[in-house]
């Protein structure tokens, strides 16, 4: 079998991502995707902030599943899903963008742990606002969808 390049790898990570009518609606972006890692990231809007001006918690966890998503997907090379997942606010998202890069520390048969921070980005550089981490585990043959 031969490998898959790097841009093929990230193309087949964008076509996944625009298949998610929420990814769609949050306006997210794949920016980098390697087997057990990812960068993911949103512009930060208007409508995705909370009363006191800066993103909603929603948002900043959208983005971390999301990221812990892909990372552990790509490591275990399954459709996956998110089985639990934790995340530590450490300061308000105040930005112009978020951004989420979550690698896989661990990688078993039957699950993948991921972690991941998301960062609020000025033109002054990155602040760490949110730390996460998930467990990716196979998609369950039940919850597959059909296929010609």
């Amino acid at each position: 079998m031969d490998a898959v390049s790097h841009d093929d790898f990230l193309a087949m990570g964008r076509e996944v991502l625009s298949r998610q009518p929420f990814s769609v609606l949050m306006g997210a972006q794949l920016n980098a995707l390697e087997p057990g890692r990812c960068e993911l990231q949103l512009t930060v809007a208007e409508h995705l902030k909370q009363q006191n001006g800066f993103l909603h918690g929603g948002v900043v966890s959208y983005l971390a599943d999301n990221a812990l998503t892909y990372a552990g997907g790509t490591a275990l090379s399954v459709p996956v899903v998110t089985s639990e997942y934790k995340i530590n606010y450490v300061r308000p998202a105040v930005g112009d963008r978020l951004v989420a890069r979550a690698r896989a520390e661990y990688v078993g048969k039957s699950q993948a742990v991921c972690r991941c921070e998301v960062y609020a980005v000025t033109i002054h550089g990155e602040k760490l606002c949110a730390m996460a981490q998930g467990t990716i585990v196979p998609l369950p043959e039940a919850a597959k969808p059909d296929t010609p």
